[in-house]
């Protein structure tokens, strides 16, 4: 299934989007898009489900999400881009949940900014406690799949004290959806294309499969430090291209430049980058 919620940000509702791409209206089966509310739609006939007119925007696709955390310089070409070697262990870091944001929102660069950069990722939602599971088990424990662009500062990251979480819990530097897609429809995660254009040209061109650390392993690997609890998001790393590591001149997102991003069966995003306003925030 393809989840989702739409609408205008704080009062979205719960849809589904059917095998012809046609968004349907799950508010009569469900009140939201929890974790906790996916196993009762194992059975449900798409058709009988009220299409929606228009095109509405999609919000965050999950509701309730608890922790956002992220693995860091999980492809060795990205790790070799940004002057680092591959890490011998995951690193993670947290993004701020007051980060999220639908899909297609404006991405707001922070104020003092000179560094903002991009991010294509792929996603888990977490459907069952994890602690200390064991690898082999990783993904049953898994309730979706969603496309995410960790969106970054890289001047606060590394150059305010090197605390990565400066730079990636922004306000807007979490864009995630546009739909949760439960495993059933994904064969293999780890063989997953992602792309990300800024302004129409190609940035970044990747495969999940290239990950050092497979997402099960991400998983099994964070919920030996962090009890990653139903509804939690995980991140699992960017491949090459970012605009910290372009050559020979790095490339840093400016007001009124347009991303957009995909990964196989997770669908697009598409944001327009606009300048700071608190006021917009608000």
């Amino acid at each position: 299934m393809k989840l989702c919620r739409y609408g205008p940000k704080g009062s979205e509702k719960p849809g589904l989007v059917d095998a012809a791409g046609r968004l349907r209206n799950l508010s009569g089966v469900i009140d939201d898009l929890t974790v906790d509310a996916i196993s009762t739609l194992a059975a449900l006939d798409p058709d009988t489900l009220p299409l929606v007119e228009g095109t509405p925007r999609y919000g965050v696709p999950v509701a309730g999400i608890g922790k956002f955390l992220a693995i860091g310089l999980n492809y060795a070409d990205h790790a070799r881009e940004a002057g680092l070697e591959p890490p011998p262990e995951p690193i993670f870091f947290t993004k701020a949940i007051s980060c999220l944001n639908g899909p297609n929102d404006d991405v707001m660069i922070p104020d003092g900014s000179s560094k903002t950069d991009w991010e294509v990722e792929l996603g888990v939602v977490i459907g069952k406690t994890c602690r200390y599971v064991p690898e082999a088990e990783a993904l049953s424990h898994v309730a979706g799949f969603v496309l995410v662009n960790d969106v970054s500062e890289r001047a606060f990251q590394k150059e305010l004290g090197s605390q990565w979480d400066k730079g990636k819990g922004c306000d807007t530097f979490g864009p995630v959806g546009p739909w949760l897609v439960t495993p059933d429809e994904i064969a293999d995660c780890q063989a997953l294309d992602m792309f990300l254009d800024v302004n129409g040209q190609r940035m970044q061109t990747g495969n999940t499969g290239t990950m050092i650390f497979p997402v099960a392993e991400c998983i099994a690997y964070v919920s030996r430090f962090i009890t990653l609890h139903p509804g939690d998001l995980l991140i699992t790393g960017t491949p090459p291209g970012v605009g910290e590591g372009q050559k020979p001149d790095q490339i840093f997102l400016q007001p009124g430049d347009d991303m957009r991003l995909g990964i196989t069966g997770l669908g697009e995003q598409r944001q327009r980058v606009v300048a700071f306003d608190l006021a917009a925030l608000a």
